[in-house]
């Protein structure tokens, strides 16, 4: 995927709005440091026109693809072979919306009951792992009361930056919200790296992890004594309206494509729950979905665009009879005649204190 025209010519990230604090200490066992640097912007408008201006190529994320048939690209440039997936900004802020819409606010009174109930505490400690350009803190720090210092933990310097930035500045009762960056890999996250924190957060996570992957994070959460609020786990089935013949065959090799390399995929929220109980946490789930319409449907056409295509790559006999399955969608979506339904889960775990506290 391509990078926006401004940082190809100066290699360097446009500056954007709302300057915040940010340092960036390496996560404990979790490779190189370098990343975010708050670069003070213009205030008003969304950070991220402010950044990129306007996309003119297909957004990079969760679904898609240049062509049908490729492999979904969740790169922002290209990269080594070594290098992890870089999610477009551009796909991230599309998806904000949906997401926060989505997101269970059932979860959130036991996890606030909790957090109330933090012996001696002055403020809340919050991770928030593979937090992208930020969208969890924006969600969730207006909605719980307390000063709270956010530690943003992603492998992406880029998006590190555009998270630092753009990160809230108050609490739902006006308390200060400050932040720091941490860039590192989720797999090695340790209990040591979670001393002193109040609460784990995590978006659309779980299901790009693999079990050996989703057992550290259980055991550095459990080992830490805090809780972890893990949203917008895929569930593995969508509901289209009108219905359409291939619509399940479709989302089976959807499916099929997110259980590749070891990944959990629709599978990962049970594997958490198994990993989180067996170390004494209590977990809750709750349904997540987005409700995607007329309203959305920019968002609808990317993620029809890598929902079949990646059904293409996992069953390349699909891709006659899905070119014009997906065309005829496309269609439907631009008239404001589709409707999409995409099951999530968002588990909250509540692990035994330690040491008196979380």
């Amino acid at each position: 995927m391509r990078e926006t025209a401004m940082t190809q010519r100066t290699g360097r990230i446009p500056a954007q709005p709302g300057p915040r604090e940010a340092v960036e200490p390496v996560l404990t066992n979790a490779g190189s440091g370098g990343g975010a640097e708050a670069v003070p912007g213009q205030a008003g408008g969304s950070f991220l026109n402010q950044a990129v201006g306007t996309a003119d190529a297909v957004i990079a994320g969760a679904g898609p693809v240049v062509r049908l048939g490729e492999r979904p690209t969740v790169k922002l440039r290209d990269a080594g072979p070594d290098d992890p997936p870089r999610y477009a900004p551009e796909w991230l802020e599309l998806r904000e919306g949906p997401d926060a819409a989505a997101r269970a606010h059932d979860l959130l009174d036991p996890l606030r009951i909790r957090l109330a109930n933090l012996p001696g505490k002055a403020g809340f400690v919050i991770h928030d792992l593979g937090c992208g350009t930020g969208s969890m803190g924006r969600w969730l720090a207006s909605r719980i009361d307390g000063a709270q210092h956010w530690i943003l933990h992603d492998r992406d310097p880029y998006l590190l930056h555009f998270a630092a930035v753009a990160s809230p500045r108050s609490a739902a009762d006006g308390s200060r919200v400050t932040v720091e960056t941490r860039r590192g890999d989720v797999g090695r996250l340790t209990p040591d790296a979670l001393a002193g924190a109040s609460l784990v957060t995590a978006s659309a996570l779980l299901d790009v992890l693999t079990r050996e992957e989703i057992d550290t994070l259980a055991a550095a959460c459990t080992g830490a004594g805090c809780p972890a609020l893990l949203t917008l786990s895929v569930a593995g089935r969508v509901e289209l309206t009108p219905s359409h013949p291939m619509d399940e065959e479709i989302a089976e090799a959807f499916n099929a494509h997110q259980r590749r390399d070891g990944l959990l995929g629709p599978d990962a929220v049970t594997a958490a729950c198994e990993a989180f109980s067996e170390r004494g946490a209590t977990v809750r789930l709750h349904p997540s979905p987005w409700r995607l319409g007329p309203a959305e449907s920019e968002l609808t056409a990317q993620w029809l665009r890598g929902w079949v295509g990646a059904a293409v790559e996992e069953r390349p006999e699909l891709k006659e009879r899905a070119e014009p399955y997906l065309r005829e969608r496309l269609e439907a979506c631009a008239a404001g005649e589709l409707r999409v339904l995409v099951h999530h889960t968002d588990l909250l775990a509540l692990s035994r204190p330690t040491g008196g506290g979380s």
